[in-house]
């Protein structure tokens, strides 16, 4: 049973870990090479692309276009984004202007003679067996491919899911002291008194038969 519990718990951790490692923002040091617009026919992966552009038809759920980002690390790594609004669904990024994303992309694509580097912010994984690609929200400039940046946001939005977490468990415990654990108690006290008075059936029972009982002669 012991095992089961760590096991149970570490597939629970995993779970948390890759849904917000895959929720929150992540922003990416590079330099942007080219932008497009690629149709693409949706597969099992679908649930990896986010929805059409707010206001457009979004009837057919077999393929659109979609806008991509090309991109290239310090290191000579290729990264590909796709540039999805995200709406008013999951995640809460409410991003409405891909459009707008991308014309400040391909305002910002620069040579490897006279590179540009930005910080590139996204959401999700990129895979390349799925064919799916992290879905950028944001860019800015900055001075160069060595910038650090620390993740305010991230620590902002762990910090307030864990007040929330707290208060929940906090109203759990009060409540669970104020209702569950009487209702427990008397339900305890309850069968303690069955308990004894059905202690006190079985002993007048067993005296009765006793006096059934042959009797020893004198």
């Amino acid at each position: 049973m012991r095992y089961v519990k760590w096991t149970l718990g570490v597939l629970i951790a995993l779970l948390l870990f890759s849904f917000f490692h895959y929720t929150l923002p992540q922003r990416d040091i590079v330099r942007i090479v080219n932008t497009e617009v690629r149709r693409i026919d949706f597969g099992e992966n679908s649930i990896f692309w986010a929805s059409p552009d707010v206001g457009t038809d979004g009837s057919n759920a077999v393929n659109r276009d979609v806008r991509f980002i090309e991109t290239v690390q310090a290191d000579g790594d290729i990264m590909v984004y796709r540039n999805e609004d995200t709406g008013w669904g999951w995640p809460p990024y409410f991003k409405l202007d891909s459009s707008n994303l991308q014309a400040e992309t391909r305002d910002l694509v620069s040579s490897r003679e006279a590179p540009i580097w930005v910080a590139l912010t996204h959401y999700g994984w990129r895979n390349e067996f799925l064919t799916i690609f992290p879905n950028a929200v944001g860019v800015r400039r900055v001075e160069g491919p060595d910038v650090s940046l620390f993740p305010w946001l991230n620590l902002v939005i762990l910090t307030v899911l864990a007040g929330m977490l707290l208060l929940l468990w906090r109203m759990w415990r009060q409540f669970r002291e104020r209702t569950i654990d009487p209702v427990i108690d008397r339900a305890g006290e309850a069968w303690d008194g069955v308990d004894e008075r059905a202690s006190e059936t079985r002993g007048r029972v067993q005296r009765w038969l006793d006096t059934w009982r042959d009797k020893p002669r004198k």
